[in-house]
């Protein structure tokens, strides 16, 4: 069985590397100290851009993943690309028989296959939608 990995945005660690980064590359861009060495404000820039990869790069470490923060979550499940959305914008949840649909308010419906899926994975997973939409399920 495979599991999710489960990663909440308030983690303090990726917050403080995402604000380095913009550091880095700011005083990188704009020059706002004088170096010795020129090549040392390309090279802030580039470890700045680097911890941005690093950052952003965090779904594809992972085959089944989902993100999440207050207002939205992206969930990837035995695919390349992950499907976000709005907690604001969802109607329903349903989870059975290793499917879980989630209707949005505007009619439209996803259904993410969870075979394979260790079932304590498959329940928090429902449960971080349900609890962050404050939603009742059928």
């Amino acid at each position: 069985m495979k599991r999710i990995h489960f990663d909440h945005i308030k983690h303090w660690i990726w917050t403080a590397i995402l604000i380095l980064s913009v550091v880095f590359v700011l005083i990188g861009t704009f020059e706002f100290f004088e170096f010795e060495n020129s090549k040392f404000h390309k090279s802030l820039s580039a470890i700045g851009f680097f911890l941005q990869v690093i950052y952003f790069s965090k779904m594809f470490w992972y085959k089944n993943y989902m993100h999440w923060n207050k207002k939205g979550a992206v969930i990837r499940i035995n695919s390349w690309i992950g499907t976000s959305f709005s907690f604001n914008q969802i109607k329903t949840t349903e989870l059975h028989e290793k499917q879980l649909i989630i209707a949005k308010k505007n009619g439209n419906c996803m259904t993410f296959d969870l075979n394979g899926i260790l079932a304590s994975d498959t329940q928090k997973l429902h449960e971080i939608i349900v609890k962050n939409t404050m939603i009742s399920t059928p």
